[in-house]
C-alpha cells in the first residue's frame, strides 16, 4: 500500500464524521467507533483544552477533571504547539455555549 493509499484511508474517517447530521448521529457513531475508555479520555483531553484555553491552572484542572498532570501537559502542549485543531474548535463551542446559556 502506497503512501497515498493510506492517507485516502485515514481520510474515510474523517469524511464519515463529516456526514453525522446531528448530536444524536454523532454520539451514536463514536459509540461504535470507541471503547468507553476511549471515548471518556478524548472527552476529559476536549475539557482539560476548554479549561486550559479559559486561563485555569493545572492544579486546578487536575482536581476538577481528574486528569493527569501528564494529560494536561499534553493538552497544553496541543494547545500550544499542535496542528491548531483546538484553536479551530474552541472558540466555536464556546460561542455556541455562550449562545444556548449553557
Amino acid at each position: 500500500m502506497t503512501k497515498n493509499e493510506k492517507r485516502e484511508h485515514s481520510d474515510l474517517l474523517y469524511e464519515a464524521i463529516l456526514t453525522l447530521k446531528d448530536l444524536d448521529e454523532c454520539r451514536k457513531f463514536f459509540s461504535d467507533l470507541c471503547t468507553v475508555a476511549e471515548l471518556r479520555a478524548m472527552e476529559q483531553r476536549f475539557e482539560v483544552a476548554m479549561l486550559l484555553s479559559g486561563g485555569m491552572i493545572y492544579n486546578d484542572i487536575l482536581e476538577r477533571t481528574g486528569a493527569s498532570s501528564a494529560t494536561i501537559s499534553r493538552v497544553n502542549r496541543s494547545l500550544q504547539y499542535g496542528a491548531d485543531g483546538y484553536q479551530a474548535v474552541l472558540p466555536r463551542i464556546k460561542e455556541k455555549l455562550n449562545g444556548n446559556g449553557v
